[in-house]
């Protein structure tokens, strides 16, 4: 079995909750993964194993996944977490074993998955589940989806504006996203912002010129970075490395060689919307 690394739109009816799924495969090696800061929750599935919760991460998650596995994930935006006994904040950057948070529930999708033909059917088995969690969930936070669509980095607000505008004081909006999202709105507009750049980035998009930038630095400004500089800053926070080593020095790519654009599409489309209303 040769690594790989699949990404895909989830089912439609998930889509304003799921960011995107995967189906991983690793070869004879084992393989060193790096997870990295999206403003969200994952759910890791590993065919024949534990499945476990990744909580919101505020820097570099690294894991070794052994030789032949088969894992299949599901990546949620930022503030569409499932339902959870613990609030975010006590999740944050901790990887979980999923039992421990949904009991006989996430022992009978183990088996589920363990015992499905393909890994694409495992897949499907963890996405009918997820429909029908969040079919019987409460409504999501509105004010905290609203939230997350002005922390978006094409159009850069600043957090106080951001508290007058919702009418909520400072200190609500942010206890309000560290139980919702795991994290205040200042780190999860930091966050936002470096996926921003990984999203253009992985576009392969041309940077639009201004400041007279070009290359990574020109989409850094894109992006809302005050130069390169500051850019190399944040990802190193990040991700533990710098921009061209994230990149292998190339602002079309992932340095890891897989295709991450279905995770980043739905991010992407958000850059064609209007500005808010203010």
């Amino acid at each position: 079995m040769d690594e790989s690394y699949v990404e895909r739109a989830p089912v439609a009816a998930l889509a304003a909750v799921v960011r995107t799924v995967w189906i991983q495969r690793t070869g004879a090696a084992a393989y060193a993964q790096r997870h990295l800061p999206t403003g969200g929750v994952e759910l890791h599935f590993p065919i024949g194993g534990r499945p476990r919760l990744l909580g919101p991460l505020t820097g570099p998650s690294l894991e070794v996944l052994p030789p032949h596995t088969v894992l299949v994930g599901v990546r949620f935006h930022p503030g569409t977490a499932p339902p959870l006994p613990e609030v975010l904040d006590d999740l944050v950057d901790q990887r979980i074993d999923l039992t421990s948070l949904w009991g006989a529930t996430a022992e009978r999708l183990a088996e589920e998955t363990a015992g499905a033909p393909t890994a694409e059917a495992a897949l499907a088995d963890v996405q009918s589940h997820l429909l029908q969690v969040f079919r019987a969930a409460p409504v999501l936070d509105p004010l905290m989806r609203e939230a997350v669509r002005r922390l978006m980095p094409w159009h850069p607000v600043p957090i106080g504006t951001l508290a007058d505008r919702l009418a909520i004081s400072p200190s609500q909006l942010r206890r309000r996203c560290l139980g919702a999202i795991g994290m205040g709105p200042k780190t999860l507009q930091r966050t936002l912002r470096f996926q921003g750049f990984l999203a253009l980035a992985q576009a392969g998009a041309a940077p639009s010129g201004r400041r007279d930038a070009d290359g990574i630095a020109g989409l850094a400004a894109d992006t809302g970075y005050a130069d390169h500089a500051h850019l190399t800053r944040e990802c190193v926070r990040l991700t533990g490395v710098s921009p061209r080593s994230l990149l292998h020095g190339s602002i079309d790519k992932c340095g890891c060689g897989h295709d991450h654009a279905a995770s980043f599409r739905p991010f992407l489309a958000t850059r064609a919307l209007p500005p808010p209303r203010w």
